[in-house]
């Protein structure tokens, strides 16, 4: 047994190469795996509470993009993540890996009256909510002024389908990112990046 954490003691194991590809079910070469019990889902309402600053995701089902929103949250202050029903599991272990960790460290909450009753809901305490979109009809980003000493949420859909209409419509404002020619959109953790940035520039 060691110690982890006060109070805590844990099992630590060490086995060979075999032994943790076949836990892993893939060949695995960072050198650690950890297992833990999942803590019940934090309440939507306590993670707003606790910020003034949210990410909000709707429909991202890639793993990968999960984790990097995730990470990308972390580096730009958010201090609370909610996702609508259908964005896949924070805590799926390829979101986990891609975010650095920084899952395990942002309160996250899933949102089930998404989008326009959660978005009136972030309204009516005071969230002034952005949704990034490729559009040509929305917002320079540059014309939004960074969201110093006010609360803020930005929304940011999957790729491909991007949000969806009601979502773009109960926001208070709809930004895109101006691209050269020839480019219709980024990936939505480095859009994400790039608006949270912005944001905090504040």
């Amino acid at each position: 047994m060691a110690a982890l954490a006060a109070g805590v003691d844990a099992p630590v194991y060490l086995v060979t190469q075999e032994v943790m590809e076949a836990i892993a079910g893939f060949r695995f070469h960072r050198g650690a795996l950890a297992a833990a019990d999942r803590a019940p889902l934090a309440d939507a309402a306590d993670v707003v509470a606790g910020t003034d600053r949210l990410l909000v995701v709707e429909g991202v089902s890639d793993n990968e993009n999960l984790g990097g929103l995730f990470r990308n949250a972390a580096a730009f202050g958010v201090g609370g993540v909610l996702l609508d029903p259908t964005t896949a599991d924070p805590l799926y272990r390829r979101s986990v890996r891609v975010s650095s960790g920084h899952v395990l460290r942002i309160p996250f909450a899933r949102v089930p009256d998404w989008p326009v009753p959660a978005i009136a809901r972030l309204q009516a305490q005071g969230f002034e909510v952005a949704a990034l979109t490729p559009s040509p009809t929305a917002d320079d980003l540059r014309t939004l002024a960074p969201a110093a000493g006010r609360r803020w949420a930005l929304v940011v859909g999957a790729e491909g389908p991007g949000l969806s209409p009601a979502a773009l419509a109960a926001a208070d404002r709809r930004v895109r990112i101006t691209m050269a020619p020839g480019v219709d959109s980024l990936n939505v953790a480095t859009a994400a990046a790039i608006a949270l940035h912005h944001l905090a520039a504040g």
